[in-house]
């Protein structure tokens, strides 16, 4: 798999959460074809250690900002456009959950599982498209989940929000497209990360996750690195408006 070219190379692409887990291998992926990135996360530290193991010098820019507000997120693109000169493609992976049902959740943690999903993934992808806009190319690729499209237990106020993502995918792909910007999503099935732990260490909940997937294991993010890298190379430049589901056959049962 790690033979595969998909011409990235000099390309600039800004990953959100890129210091672990999906963001992580995603950057790893990105900058192995020889594409500049730029990774961000709301600790200094945590981009500091992500960018030691990467260990990728100059095409690699560790920037911390908080994607649910407007001004860090102008900064950051700002700055992206400063380093690198350009902008090939935004991609769209923080994510956050609190296990709760919806019908006890505190209206507090609502807001901010909301704000760190949809809203992050909204404001970078405001500032990202009206950038590619101006260039008429360029692509966004969010990442999603298939909690989007089913619900799950204690994944509730996550699945909304990534609901949204992906229809907010669906409608900026299509004021995008008379642009020549193309803006999919990728929605995983369970990603071993730390992000998932809390479930697939349990071995009784792993074994019945597994059960409801075909393929008979859950994602590795190098699973979930080779379709986003798809989505941002010019192999899917006839392909926009679409969320690719990454799940092991799951959403096929």
């Amino acid at each position: 798999m790690h033979s595969i070219n998909y011409g990235l190379e000099d390309k600039v692409f800004v990953v959100t959460g890129g210091s672990r887990g999906i963001g992580f291998e995603i950057a790893r992926c990105l900058l192995e074809q020889k594409a500049r990135v730029v990774i961000c996360g709301r600790k200094q530290d945590g981009l500091d250690q992500a960018a030691e193991k990467l260990a990728a010098g100059k095409n690699l820019l560790p920037l911390a900002a908080h994607i649910a507000k407007s001004e860090a997120v102008d900064i950051l693109f700002d700055q992206t456009l400063q380093r690198f000169g350009q902008l090939d493609g935004l991609i769209n992976n923080v994510g956050m959950n609190i296990i709760s049902a919806v019908v006890d959740a505190d209206p507090g943690m609502w807001c901010k599982i909301i704000d760190s999903n949809l809203n992050g993934t909204f404001l970078c992808s405001r500032k990202a498209g009206q950038i590619l806009r101006e260039q008429q190319k360029g692509k966004i690729v969010n990442i999603s989940s298939i909690a989007a499209q089913r619900s799950a237990p204690a994944m509730g106020i996550y699945g909304v929000a990534k609901a949204g993502i992906e229809m907010l995918t669906k409608v900026m792909a299509q004021e995008l497209a008379p642009f020549n910007v193309q803006v999919n999503a990728v929605a995983p099935c369970m990603v071993r990360t730390t992000f998932s732990e809390p479930f697939w260490s349990d071995k009784t909940l792993h074994a019945a996750i597994v059960n409801t997937i075909p393929l008979g294991r859950i994602a590795e993010p190098i699973d979930i690195a080779h379709p986003t890298l798809f989505l941002c190379s010019t192999g899917s430049d006839f392909m926009t408006g679409q969320t690719l589901n990454v799940d092991g056959g799951a959403s096929a049962i």
